[in-house]
């Protein structure tokens, strides 16, 4: 079969191919599905889900990037990717087209061969959150163990949508939250002896032996046998717990016992009321970030943010929900570590301009983009940028161009390679 005529509209892409055999593999069948898929494209504009849970801000995407809501329902995240429980869209060839489907078209051409081989799909997913009413604490399970879990499960053959299923997928779910407000959080254990302190000081009758048990065994086993007493606490001894804590919050002027009776006009007779005693409480300023390990504790109370992770949607609650708490389990993916305040917040390396975030997984990077004149940007796999504060223009080599405006994101494929970019605000770069 001779080599394509120079003539044709697909003889550069199908030099692209063969010029990069190592990066996507078999050059004819890239070509191949180059000439079919239109890979001209390098820029793809994104059309994201909002999800409508309840815990969401009614007017916080409209302040921060004029995004409408005509229904005037709690929007809570936007999600921008290619999970299926909220998949982005995208135009190719005049048609609407889920993320998903595109990349599954040749992942080695739209991830890149090492992101696909590695991961099989986009590895990451990245959200707007807007917090008006506290989450549900939570913790996520390690690589292993989602795996195992969702294979169980599966066995089991719980439905997906079962109100008793913890595992949705079989990966993990690190994440990084980024404040574009003050963004306040739970995150971690912490120390055991702050615990008792604050503990003591409540004096509750029905926690005494849990208390004196955590005293004689200040140990990691000991808090994951407290943590555990208090999630299956029942019945009057509960309500009693409940009763005291929030009498004791009312008479103290602690802002942690304030913080408490809030959460308590949210979920009034929850466990999770005493979490605030066990967990570190932070507020993060705009612009600053904090990472959020797997099988540790935490939970989001109010403000908006950016928040990546992996591409997972396994939780573990732990209280302030209604939803199904499966303790056990929870006990079993938690490691109750001690987490010192002071190590919360993820430090930049900043240069030229840009933040960029160490994030201690694969799965993911991170980095804000502050100022950016014809900033040349080299890719190795498929990213997400995310315009901040205005406009975003970008450029290619091949003289393709794309305008982004403030609140809304583009997909890069990997096999862009490098573009340009110019903005005066920031810009949330996601990839990997």
């Amino acid at each position: 079969m001779p080599p394509p005529s120079s003539h044709s509209k697909y003889y550069l892409i199908s030099v692209l191919a063969l010029g990069n055999f190592d990066k996507y593999g078999d050059p004819m069948s890239d070509f191949l599905l180059s000439k079919k898929n239109n890979l001209q494209c390098m820029f793809f504009p994104m059309t994201n889900v909002i999800q409508n849970y309840a815990w969401g801000s009614y007017s916080s995407f409209e302040q921060l990037f004029g995004i409408d809501n005509p229904a005037k329902e709690p929007q809570a995240e936007i999600w921008m990717g290619a999970h299926p429980s909220g998949c982005s869209t995208v135009i190719t060839n005049g048609k609407k087209t889920k993320l998903s489907d595109l990349i599954n078209k040749n992942k080695h051409l739209y991830l890149g061969k090492e992101i696909a081989n590695k991961f099989g799909e986009l590895p990451y997913l990245f959200k707007i959150l807007a917090v008006e009413k506290a989450l549900s604490i939570q913790v996520h399970p390690s690589k292993s163990q989602a795996e195992q879990g969702f294979e169980l499960e599966n066995k089991q053959g719980i439905h997906f949508t079962a109100g008793n299923r913890n595992y949705k997928d079989a990966n993990h779910k690190p994440e990084l939250v980024y404040a574009l407000t003050d963004y306040q959080a739970m995150n971690g254990f912490r120390p055991i002896n702050e615990i008792i302190t604050y503990f003591s000081k409540l004096n509750i009758t029905e926690l005494a032996c849990l208390l004196y048990e955590l005293e004689t065994n200040r140990t990691s086993q000991g808090l994951a046998n407290f943590f555990s007493g208090l999630l299956t606490l029942e019945g009057n001894q509960k309500e009693n717990a409940l009763c005291s804590l929030l009498d004791k919050a009312e008479k103290s002027k602690d802002l942690i016992f304030e913080l408490i009776i809030e959460l308590a006009a949210q979920y009034p007779k929850d466990v999770g009321l005493f979490s605030p005693l066990i967990l570190n409480t932070i507020t993060l300023k705009p612009g600053q970030a904090m990472y959020l390990d797997a099988q540790t504790p935490h939970g989001y109370l109010k403000g908006t943010g950016l928040e990546i992770m992996a591409n997972s949607d396994n939780v573990l609650r732990a209280g302030l929900t209604p939803k199904y708490i499966d303790v056990k389990e929870l006990i079993s993916c938690t490691l109750f570590d001690e987490k010192p305040i002071e190590s919360l917040l993820l430090d930049p390396v900043e240069s030229d301009h840009i933040l960029d975030y160490p994030i201690p997984v694969d799965d993911f990077k991170f980095c804000i983009m502050r100022y950016s004149q014809q900033r040349t940007i080299d890719i190795a796999g498929a990213e997400i940028l995310l315009a901040l504060d205005g406009k975003m223009l970008l450029k290619h080599k091949s003289g393709e161009s794309c305008e982004i405006n403030r609140g809304q994101s583009v997909f890069i494929p990997a096999y862009t390679e490098q573009y340009t970019i110019s903005c005066q605000g920031r810009v949330a770069r996601a990839y990997s």
